[in-house]
């Protein structure tokens, strides 16, 4: 355990930087859309902050599984075939309430409508909540540990993870034929 506690850390950090620069892809995309971003005055979805909100952090969303994949977490082989884009988006489509959660009580329950009450809603509070779940979830189900030779001697069944089912699986139809 204690070889392992300085990469969690380095791991954490990439994940911020990688968070940071997809969070940032995310406000630039929202108050352009939302609020103009000093570009205009007829800002596209003025009238619809929820929808800016999720169009922008789709946006972000590419940013950070492309940073994900080739930077935070390189050294993890992904869980899935597709190199875990689909579980990498479920989990984000799944966290997004989260923050959407933030920014809808902000403008309906409390009733502050200015950028600056947006983007502290939205984009720090509720993006915070989602990183920390996030995290979690993406070391889980979308970038697994790396798994040494030592380990495979000492558990090489239970690290194949789904594959070994399918090793019983052939192993069954050999017996029966």
């Amino acid at each position: 355990m204690p070889t392992r506690l300085p990469h969690i850390f380095v791991e954490i950090g990439r994940f911020m930087v990688t968070g940071g620069l997809s969070t940032l892809t995310s406000v630039l995309v929202f108050n352009f859309l939302a609020h103009g971003l000093y570009l205009t005055d007829h800002p596209w979805l003025a009238e619809h902050p929820i929808a800016a909100f999720v169009i922008a952090n789709v946006c972000g969303m590419l940013v950070s599984y492309r940073l994900s994949r080739t930077w935070t977490f390189r050294h993890r082989p992904p869980v899935h075939p597709d190199g875990g884009r689909t579980a990498f988006f479920a989990i984000n489509l799944v966290t997004m309430p989260l923050a959407i959660a933030c920014l809808w009580f902000s403008r309906h329950a409390l009733g502050l409508t200015d950028p600056f009450s947006d983007n502290i809603a939205g984009n720090v509070v509720g993006q915070l909540i989602g990183q920390v779940a996030r995290f979690y979830l993406f070391r889980k189900y979308v970038f697994r540990q790396p798994v040494t030779t030592s380990d495979l001697a000492h558990h090489p069944v239970s690290l194949l993870g789904p594959a070994h089912r399918m090793l019983d699986t052939e192993a069954a139809s050999d017996e029966r034929a």
